[in-house]
């Protein structure tokens, strides 16, 4: 089978909180004014990815996996069926605020909504100044505390709200209570589900009128009241070389996430190992792999088979790269040969995730 980088075509998802922002900010050719996510990378029942261009233009992502397992996902990825892609890649455009609400852990999603949990991560593109997020629960709220004021309508009370900026990134387990407030643009790194359970929605009407949906009875369920959530951004371990700086932003069962930050250049070698996604932050350059080179932009996302290999990144650019971990032990390695210690591993966001 023939390989090369593949970027996939957007699927846009319309929302009551969506804006144009990927129009203005990456010159995309948007279907409407509300766009609220495009959906970067999938294949899920309610989106799936279609291949751009190349010789395999056309095929889904599932079409394409179904060919070759091993050569596009690689030897550390357990393949079940076309519905088994770990991973869901987004762009979300808050023109405004998005409702409070919660994901499931994978052993509730799988009871209850036949898919997998969610577990995130959110990289900020941009924010207006004096955005904010919701990240987590008061601490002391306990599930009786919370039911209490969802009934009184007080359930602001008991919200962490955080002000973000640009570059920030926050790493939400499942089970953790957020919302994306008005004036962000974001990268979500995420599990391969679509669950969401809505705890409130600002008594919001929907296009009919209506308020929309609430889960609060699931939502209950699946808050993780235990979990002591940091209300404040996560911090990241840097790594540098002469060439190009990495930095660590999150690492958990389902995924690590890097930022890569070139003088001159980058190397991968995926050698069937495993496959990467590339979404380029800012600067221009190339992906030169088999003598060929694809464009790199902003705003622009790759899926990287694992079974290329020697790929070369060229030019200054800054880019988020992620991938699936074999194993804990394997992270942790690989962080100790890159010249950290223990103590840094530790407070790297999602390391704490691995016991769940």
């Amino acid at each position: 089978m023939f390989l090369y980088p593949l970027e996939f075509e957007p699927i846009y998802k319309s929302k009551i909180w969506g804006g144009d922002n990927l129009e203005r900010i990456y010159n995309r050719d948007l279907p409407g004014r509300n766009i609220g996510e495009s959906w970067e990378l999938a294949a899920h029942p309610h989106g799936t990815s279609i291949i751009a261009s190349g010789p395999h233009k056309g095929l889904t992502l599932p079409e394409l996996i179904e060919k070759n397992p091993e050569l596009i996902l690689g030897k550390k990825i357990r393949y079940e069926s076309q519905q088994a892609f770990p991973l869901l890649i987004k762009f979300i455009d808050a023109n405004d605020r998005l409702s409070v609400q919660v994901h499931p852990d994978n052993a509730y999603a799988r009871r209850v909504e036949n898919e997998y949990g969610k577990t995130e991560m959110w990289y900020i593109l941009e924010a207006k100044a004096g955005a904010k997020l919701i990240y987590g629960l008061k601490e002391g709220t306990t599930e009786s505390t919370l039911a209490r004021a969802i009934e009184n309508s007080q359930l602001e009370l008991y919200l962490n709200e955080i002000e973000v900026k640009k570059g920030d990134i926050f790493f939400i387990p499942a089970g953790t209570v957020h919302a994306i407030g008005e004036g962000i643009l974001l990268a979500e790194i995420q599990q391969n589900s679509d669950t969401t359970y809505r705890l409130y929605d600002w008594d919001r009407k929907g296009e009919d009128g209506t308020g929309r949906e609430l889960h609060i009875e699931k939502a209950l369920a699946v808050i993780d009241f235990n979990k002591k959530i940091n209300p404040t951004h996560s911090r990241p371990l840097t790594i540098k070389d002469d060439g190009y700086t990495r930095v660590f932003l999150a690492a958990c069962p389902y995924f690590v996430t890097e930022k890569i930050n070139t003088k001159n250049g980058y190397r991968l070698n995926p050698a069937g190992e495993r496959f990467y996604i590339l979404i380029n932050l800012t600067g221009e350059g190339d992906i030169i792999y088999d003598n060929k080179n694809y464009q790199l932009y902003p705003g622009k996302t790759y899926f990287l088979p694992a079974g290329l290999e020697k790929v070369q990144i060229s030019g200054r650019v800054e880019f988020l790269l992620t991938y699936i971990p074999g194993s804990k032990e394997e992270v942790i390695n690989s962080l100790i040969q890159s010249g950290l210690t223990q103590e840094d591993i530790n407070t790297l966001a999602g390391m704490d995730n691995w016991d769940k």
